[in-house]
């Protein structure tokens, strides 16, 4: 079954330099159109309009309608480029109006050692995860601490036929066994811990992003669009709630419902890591992989859970950095860099702006520059 799993995920996945974008194109990250397209009025991608309070913001509450409404992206190939970009994270997190702050967050700007890759294939490997916890903060606290860890064993060793597949079944196995790691210490207490946690993580293997989602975080690039002389918010990562149909018809068949938009009437989310009661149900902890090749004009990468979404677009969001790395008022610490105090300012700005929007629910936002 995980055999048939991973064929579903990625086995029609062309590969970076196929000009096919195949049957699932829409779907696919290799589509994303190239920076030097000048059909700006395609760029819009998967933006939902949920600008509204969600009451206390909670993954688990009685009642909340979901939009799902999903633009389709131009159907063009990122172009390569030889020289590998430099990658580094800046984060800022706010409570908001919860009781206690139950995101958790890594970066980690280069683990090329730690995986010890095959140096004659891969040169840099990056790691950026946002995880937005429910039920409590175990599960989301527990995913940023072990996820890495499990995903640098099992990174590819040696010579490998397929870097791409090698690095998709690496994601795979890693989210299988954190989930089960987890699953297995919660069963063990009494009484057994309920939390759960999505995660949005962004594996770089030199230029190529490996973006592996479950539930409703998200991930999006910033990319400068040459002849339209403007930036574009790319959405990077599918989001996964219980009103979608394959979501919802994936529970149907294991027995569980979907009632008021969640699993059961109670949860939010359809995959996540965690959740044990309601993995007979139909909630699995298999991610979406996307695939997407950094380009010269990239700009940034934004991560952020929900608590951000339910206030800002992605378009807003990536806009609202933008005019923050604008700023030439921002002050720099002594043997600070400039950059790095802009890019500082633009995640504590926009989780400010995030809670005084009123988004009720906890508010992380990460920012990963992207520069030669």
């Amino acid at each position: 079954k995980e055999a048939q799993k991973g064929s579903l995920l990625f086995e029609d996945l062309p590969p970076a330099s196929s000009t096919d974008s195949g049957p699932g194109g829409p779907l696919l990250f290799d589509d994303l159109p190239p920076a030097g397209s000048g059909e700006s009025g395609s760029l819009a991608v998967s933006i939902s309009q949920t600008i509204k309070n969600e009451g206390k913001g909670a993954k688990r509450k009685t009642s909340e309608e979901e939009n799902g409404n999903e633009e389709l992206v131009e159907k063009k190939v990122c172009k390569a480029s030889s020289v590998i970009f430099g990658l580094k994270g800046y984060v800022a997190e706010r409570k908001g109006e919860r009781e206690e702050m139950q995101d958790a967050h890594v970066i980690l700007n280069d683990i090329t050692d730690e995986c010890r890759p095959p140096s004659s294939l891969i040169t840099r490997v990056s790691y950026f995860a946002v995880f937005d916890g429910h039920g409590g903060i175990r599960a989301s606290k527990f995913a940023a601490q072990n996820l890495h860890q499990n995903l640098i064993r099992k990174f590819p060793k040696g010579d490998v036929i397929s870097v791409e597949k090698t690095v998709k079944r690496c994601l795979l196995d890693t989210f299988k066994h954190t989930d089960e790691e987890f699953l297995k210490q919660a069963s063990s207490q009494k009484p057994a811990w309920k939390d759960g946690s999505t995660a949005t993580c962004v594996l770089a293997v030199d230029n190529i992003l490996y973006i592996a989602n479950l539930g409703d975080s998200r991930a999006i690039l910033c990319r400068y669009n040459e002849e339209s002389q403007r930036h574009a918010a790319l959405s990077l990562s599918k989001e996964h709630n219980p009103t979608q149909y394959e979501e919802r018809m994936r529970i149907q068949k294991a027995g569980g419902n979907v009632r008021d938009g969640r699993v059961l009437g109670v949860l939010e989310v359809s995959r996540s890591i965690g959740d044990g009661q309601y993995k007979r149900c139909g909630v699995t902890s298999v991610p979406d992989i996307r695939r997407c090749q950094l380009t010269p004009n990239d700009r940034f990468i934004l991560l952020a859970c929900d608590g951000l979404f339910k206030v800002f677009t992605p378009e807003e969001a990536v806009n609202f950095i933008l005019s923050c790395l604008e700023d030439e008022k921002i002050q720099t610490r002594e043997g600070k860099p400039a950059i790095d105090a802009r890019y500082e300012a633009a995640c504590n700005r926009l989780a400010n702006k995030a809670v005084q929007r009123g988004s009720a629910d906890n508010v992380t936002v990460m920012v990963v520059r992207i520069g030669q």
